[in-house]
C-alpha cells in the first residue's frame, strides 16, 4: 500500500500548477478532473508532469476512500496508461 507522507490540503483541492510528489520525485499538475461519478462515490483523476523526464502520469483515486485507492498510473504511449507501484505521494 502506498503511503501518503504530507499533504498541503485536501487532495481534492488540486489545481494546475500545484506540486504533488512520487517517490520523492516533484510533479506539476496539469488537470484534476471528475473521471466517472459512480452516485455515491466519484472517481477523479490529477494529471500530473514530471519536468525532469518529461513523462506524464495520473493519480486516481476515490473521492470518499482516498487512503485505500489511491493509484499511479504512467502514459506509455498516446492513450496506454499503465499502473506503476508508488511506495509515497504527497502533496
Amino acid at each position: 500500500m502506498m503511503e501518503i507522507k504530507k499533504r498541503s490540503k485536501p487532495i481534492g483541492k488540486l489545481k494546475e500548477g500545484d506540486k504533488l510528489w512520487i517517490n520523492e520525485k516533484e510533479m506539476r499538475v496539469d488537470k484534476h478532473f471528475l473521471f466517472q461519478d459512480h452516485g455515491d462515490t466519484k472517481e477523479m483523476i490529477v494529471e500530473v508532469f514530471n519536468p525532469a523526464n518529461e513523462r506524464e502520469y495520473q493519480v486516481r483515486y476515490f473521492d470518499d476512500q482516498v487512503e485505500s485507492s489511491i493509484e499511479v498510473y504512467e502514459l506509455m504511449d498516446e492513450f496506454q496508461y499503465v499502473r506503476r507501484e508508488a511506495k509515497m505521494i504527497s502533496w
